[in-house]
């Protein structure tokens, strides 16, 4: 089956013209969405651009060169040099059959997009002002791969003014589908340095380190060259990814042990520095190798390669602020020759899921409705450190995220846990201490390493207030086996909604509904019965002038004969008129109880726990097709939605019970019946 790229271009070439992308078209709405850029920007292909003798996708003989330009951004350039260093993941990026000259104005690139690899296609249409690129542009070489791979990122995020709030983490994941997460190099408590090695466990396996300065104590020094970063006076680039490649230990003639690392710069272009590189001890001109043999010397020289070089643990430690670390999993990792000799590789499971208010938006655990939130059953088989990744799907208004652990084994009194299944009760929340809580940010992404005992565990992703809707995924990494799955709520009628009156027990109720008898017989026909429109015109009269009022409706009172009407007439009689009036009392009192804010108003989030007292456990599916029938702009609901909702799936209970001849949850059924059930709750 030919791809979607190969049809436009096989079609583009049939009838001898250049492709226009419709999806993202070259209109001022494509750069800046939401502000107004103060000129206004020429769509030009490279062709108008660049010369056309020298001009090329991708050379590989080439170094990586790329600037911001005018406009672009630096975090996205350095995660572009770090993806150009690794050159079997930058193809899977950046596939290498294409080329300016045959390319039909159409390229493709491959993103990690939403928990997927997904192929992004963009035309050769780019932005300028007064006639130079507006963004992204390769200083010399003439390749112009990173342009148009950052017009492909700027698609999927809607313009290439969202890029503006991208962060270098977003595009390390983006580009490399990994799991990056962000490691200080000193916390506040001195034992929580970074060590040699903690560095050394992080190149034993699938990882790509980098390590990030910023502004510290070190005074930097201005630049002179226009798209250059601002560096630390030791020639460090500020805010800019440097590769961790390896350490290694030097000795010294007077017999000390020094510890080094390399690093590589993903902005130079050359081995061996210019003075824009680093210029500190160990250096590639540093009068400090004269301190070792030149033996030595030539071993650690002849490990460099370009745009590396070599520096003493403690200055890394002094200069670098955090660590980006970026987990690749075995699958990912597979193609890439500098990962292939790592002794241990990270396996991955994956969840995908949604946030829907009413139904899965819980919010955290501050909030009563903490529960509904999707709950995942992880199980650890052998002591191990994970990494757990939590993704939001979206790049614009990002919802501020985060999870929760809580720790299983034990907490049901007993020293194990029976097999669980089932999501865990609102009560199970109330007692338990969580073990492992992250932070919360309203970043794409949230990440945590923990180490983990021998057990099961309760992850919840949520968004931190009830209500937030979005889609996610949940990565988590190990190096050793586990298994994670989704709890699921069973459906089940666990009290009868809607019960037949008991004299002894309804005394009181009884006969403050006997009061509508009069009205009742006034409507009544021959045979002392309603149908649905008498029926509303009763609740009319009788139903006090508060917010129960809202129950007097037609829907409400056609799926009251529905439920109560056997015989197919189409009219209930004064007992069971009395039966519906004391039961929506009832209701009332479960609808009271959650409407804590507002009276006669109730959100989504708890409409789970009210129709449980009521007696109803309701699968995720279930509620949410009560959500889209139900809920209100506003996020709420009233108490005729509630009502509604009850005679909805009493009746539907009812049906399905009196099909059920074996007891077993399944039921045969005819078209006929099946028509009429559906219309009839």
């Amino acid at each position: 089956m030919t791809s979607k790229y190969e049809r436009i271009k096989s079609d583009c070439r049939a009838r001898n013209v250049v492709w226009e992308d419709a999806d993202f078209p070259a209109v001022q709405s494509s750069v800046f969405y939401y502000q107004t850029p103060p000129f206004t920007f020429q769509w030009r292909r490279i062709t108008e651009i660049a010369d056309s003798q020298n001009a090329c996708f991708v050379n590989e003989t080439e170094n990586f060169d790329v600037i911001p330009g005018k406009m672009g951004d630096r975090w996205l350039v350095s995660c572009l040099g770090v993806l150009h260093s690794l050159r079997n993941l930058f193809y899977r990026v950046v596939p290498a059959d294409q080329s300016l000259d045959k390319a039909n104005g159409i390229f493709r690139f491959r993103l990690w997009w939403c928990g997927e690899w997904v192929e992004v296609l963009v035309d050769d249409r780019l932005p300028t002002i007064n006639g130079r690129l507006a963004f992204l542009q390769p200083q010399s070489s003439n390749c112009y791969w990173a342009s148009l791979l950052e017009k492909a990122i700027a698609k999927l995020h809607g313009s290439y003014e969202a890029l503006k709030y991208g962060t270098r983490s977003d595009g390390l994941s983006d580009l490399l589908g990994g799991v990056v997460e962000c490691i200080p190099m000193k916390a506040n408590s001195t034992n929580d340095m970074v060590r040699p090695q903690q560095l050394k466990a992080h190149l034993d396996t699938t990882s790509i380190v980098t390590c990030i300065a910023t502004t510290n104590s070190s005074s930097t020094i201005a630049t002179t060259h226009k798209n250059a970063s601002e560096r630390l006076v030791n020639g460090i680039a500020l805010n800019v990814n440097y590769r961790l490649c390896s350490l290694d230990k030097v000795e010294t003639l007077l017999g000390d042990a020094v510890q080094l690392v390399r690093l590589k710069d993903p902005l130079a272009c050359n081995a061996f520095a210019n003075n824009n590189d680093y210029q500190g001890d160990w250096s590639a001109m540093s009068t400090t190798w004269e301190r070792v043999s030149i033996q030595e010397r030539d071993r650690l020289f002849g490990q460099l390669d370009v745009g590396e070089f070599w520096m003493s643990f403690l200055d890394f430690s002094q200069t670098f602020s955090s660590l980006e670390v970026i987990y690749l999993d075995a699958d990912t990792a597979k193609d890439e020759l500098t990962l292939q000799d790592r002794p241990k590789r990270w396996q991955m499971k994956m969840f995908q899921g949604q946030w829907k208010r009413g139904v899965t938006a819980g919010g955290c655990r501050n909030h009563e409705s903490f529960h509904i939130n999707p709950q995942l059953l992880l199980t650890i088989q052998e002591k191990q450190e994970i990494v757990v990744a939590l993704n939001q799907h979206t790049a614009v208004e990002p919802k501020v995220i985060g999870f929760t652990m809580y720790k299983l084994l034990g907490v049901f009194g007993s020293k194990t846990v029976t097999k669980i299944s089932d999501c865990l009760p609102k009560e199970f929340f109330k007692t338990q201490v969580s073990f492992l809580n992250s932070d919360y940010g309203n970043t794409r992404h949230v990440t945590c390493r923990c180490q983990l005992e021998v057990g099961q565990y309760l992850l919840m992703p949520t968004t931190y207030d009830p209500g937030e809707e979005s889609s996610f995924t949940v990565r988590i990494l190990s190096t050793a086996s586990l298994r994670l799955s989704l709890l699921e709520t069973q459906t089940l009628m666990l009290l009868d909604p809607f019960p037949e009156l008991k004299n002894e027990v309804d005394a009181i109720k009884i006969k403050n509904v006997c009061q509508y008898e009069p009205v009742f017989m006034q409507l009544a026909d021959e045979n002392k019965t309603i149908n649905c429109f008498e029926l509303h015109e009763l609740l009319e009269a009788c139903l006090p002038n508060d917010y129960i009022k809202g129950c007097a409706n037609i829907d409400i009172c056609r799926q009251v004969i529905a439920l109560q009407d056997k015989a197919g007439t189409g009219r209930i009689n004064f007992l069971q008129f009395k039966t519906f009036l004391v039961n929506l009392k009832s209701w009332q009192g479960v609808f009271k109880m959650y409407t804590k804010e507002k009276a006669g108003i109730l959100r989504a989030e708890r409409l789970r726990d009210a129709l449980y007292d009521v007696g109803f456990q309701l699968s995720t599916d279930i509620m949410n097709c009560l959500m889209q029938r139900y809920i209100r702009k506003d996020g709420t609901l009233r108490l005729s939605d509630f009502a509604s909702a009850v005679l909805h799936l009493t009746a539907a209970f009812d049906y399905f019970q009196r099909k059920d001849h074996n007891q077993d949850n399944v039921i045969e059924i005819e078209m006929s019946d099946w028509i009429k059930c559906v219309l009839r709750c």
